[in-house]
């Protein structure tokens, strides 16, 4: 080995550490759009999982008089209910940032300005007619 290589100063290496849930909780800020995209996984793999209680529902909603009364009972239980409006922020949150993604899919709003804006809209829209859906389960309306 030459003299030249070994008097060369030595480049200090990043520290790489595991990044744990708490961290991304407290240490970092996701922008909107991030938010967005990894609620549109969530709530797809939501309405994925619990599809089958759903096609249950709905069998029980139409296959005769008697399991219809069973599926009102059924959904008049408040944890049933929690449920469902889980399910309908995951599809209405599912909906509204697929718009989105077709907007985005079109070249529109790609910069990072109108991503930020479109992003925030969807969290707001979703939230917003969540709300409106949980009204009219827990029958305020």
């Amino acid at each position: 080995m030459s003299e030249a290589v070994r008097e060369a100063p030595k480049k200090q290496r990043p520290v790489i550490r595991n990044v744990s849930i708490t961290d991304i909780t407290t240490n970092y800020k996701q922008p909107p759009s991030a938010l967005v995209s990894i609620l549109h996984r969530i709530s797809g793999f939501g309405m994925f999982l619990l599809l089958p209680f759903i096609l249950y529902l709905l069998q029980e909603s139409l296959r005769s008089e008697i399991s219809f009364a069973h599926f009102k009972g059924v959904v008049d239980n408040v944890f049933v209910k929690i449920i469902l409006l889980g399910l309908s922020w995951a599809y209405l949150h599912h909906f509204t940032a697929g718009i989105r993604h077709l907007f985005m899919d079109n070249h529109m709003a790609l910069d990072k300005a109108a991503s930020q804006k479109t992003a925030r809209w969807v969290l707001v829209i979703s939230l917003a007619l969540t709300v409106l859906v949980g009204l009219k389960l827990f029958g305020v309306f």
